[in-house]
């Protein structure tokens, strides 16, 4: 049976940090579905959907075993659809643990068959974050460094 993994979020934009969560979850899963997400706690998003899609599809094009959904539903809801069984979730820190157990425990509630893999993110990327870089390109910054893609 085929591994397959999800790792959610709203990407907003997707990171260096993001796609090394996903090369990382590849040793370990057979497939890895990126899941774009509407979070109902987020008012608007700073990169259109329809302009993030492409931009995160194009740094996997060779690679069938990365897929890109957008999707508004519970994440869980989206795991059994898929068949997927784990969710990768990244954690830059004890702040990320708090926030990420508690939706983990709600998933497993909602889906018992739902396993969620907490990778450490790597050290180069443990400062980086969609927030920084949005403020950063807001203000005319530079944060080509961030994005395995062109902005």
């Amino acid at each position: 049976m085929k591994k397959i993994a999800i790792f959610p979020g709203s990407f907003d934009p997707f990171t260096k940090g993001h796609h090394d969560i996903v090369m990382r979850s590849l040793e370990l899963f057979d497939e890895v579905v990126i899941g774009i997400g509407y979070n109902s706690t987020k008012k608007n998003r700073y990169f259109d959907i329809d302009y993030v899609v492409p931009k995160i599809e194009s740094v996997y094009q060779s690679m069938p075993e990365v897929k890109v959904v957008v999707y508004n539903e519970l994440t869980s809801t989206l795991a059994k659809k898929l068949g997927a069984k784990f969710l990768v979730r990244g954690l830059r820190n004890t702040t990320d643990f708090e926030y990420e157990n508690t939706i983990s425990q709600m998933n497993r509630y909602l889906n018992e068959d739902l396993e969620t893999v907490f990778l450490i993110t790597s050290p180069q990327f443990a400062p980086i974050s969609s927030t920084i870089i949005r403020e950063v390109h807001r203000y005319g910054g530079d944060v080509s460094e961030y994005l395995p893609y062109k902005i």
